[in-house]
């Protein structure tokens, strides 16, 4: 195989991974708390070529080495973690994150920890009868109770859930009276590289990954700029212009590679016809 199709072919398999990639965002336009995903690139390696001295003849311009190119490929993906719009829902269990955190919420009974932009949250009745505060998916969400130790947001018969800024969460009566239920666990990316993007549009740790090292607790205020805003959802980051733009612009290069790849093929055809002739 020579040079030409190696490149092709390289190229061909990265803008493959691209085009899924501007799938998986423009399917998830609508996804509350979605981020939008692209793909890293890198080239591969050169390989320095150098042409014999009988080849600088008088006149010659030309040097006598050059690079000869591989093509690209993949090497990671990169989730982009930009603030969304808010939209206004009017839902009790409904928050969105205005500034740069993440819910906390547990994902099985051994406690693992996931990670998640998508505040549609809703109140399930668990095992033991309670209304726990929890993903669409059934995820409980992880908060820090009254006594300082963490659990689950227990909202009792007859309350409702009032949830502040800071995150503060108190069950309200039809008179006004209040208990204090905790508050929601917000954690900031300290190391956005090591969440990798898992089922459910919730953010897990990568393998091997140190979750004290790639996220951190934080308690909204105004210093941090960081708010709980109940009855609001956060809609997904993607920019559908901005997807159908590069979805063009990689189908073309796709197309290009493609063409690359057909007419090295013919050229070694041309190549054997004429060797066997």
């Amino acid at each position: 195989m020579n040079s030409s199709m190696i490149k092709a072919l390289n190229s061909m398999n990265s803008y493959q991974m691209k085009l899924d990639l501007i799938a998986d965002n423009v399917a998830n336009s609508n996804t509350v708390g979605y981020k939008k995903k692209s793909a890293v690139f890198e080239d591969l390696l050169n390989t320095v070529k150098e042409q014999p001295d009988s080849f600088a003849l008088d006149g010659r311009k030309a040097p006598l080495g050059f690079n000869q190119g591989w093509g690209s490929r993949v090497t990671g993906i990169a989730t982009d973690f930009t603030q969304g719009t808010m939209k206004e829902t009017g839902v009790l269990t409904d928050l969105a994150i205005e500034g740069n955190a993440l819910f906390q919420v547990q994902v099985d009974a051994a406690g693992t920890a996931a990670y998640t932009r998508d505040g549609s949250f809703q109140i399930s009745i668990n095992e033991a009868g309670e209304a726990v505060l929890t993903t669409s998916q059934g995820y409980p969400v992880v908060a820090t109770l009254p006594d300082g130790s963490q659990g689950r947001i227990v909202v009792p018969e007859g309350y409702a859930m009032q949830v502040r800024a800071d995150g503060s969460v108190n069950a309200v009566d039809e008179i006004g009276d209040t208990i204090p239920l905790g508050r929601i666990r917000l954690v900031e990316a300290v190391r956005p590289d090591a969440l990798v993007q898992a089922a459910d549009n919730l953010f897990a740790l990568a393998a091997g990954a140190d979750a004290d090292q790639a996220v951190a607790e934080v308690i909204p205020n105004t210093d941090n700029r960081l708010a709980v805003r109940q009855g609001y959802v956060e809609q997904s980051n993607v920019d559908l212009s901005t997807e159908m733009t590069d979805m063009i612009r990689v189908q073309r290069a796709y197309q290009l590679a493609a063409r690359a790849l057909s007419s090295s093929e013919t050229m070694m055809q041309i190549a054997n016809n004429l060797r066997s002739n």
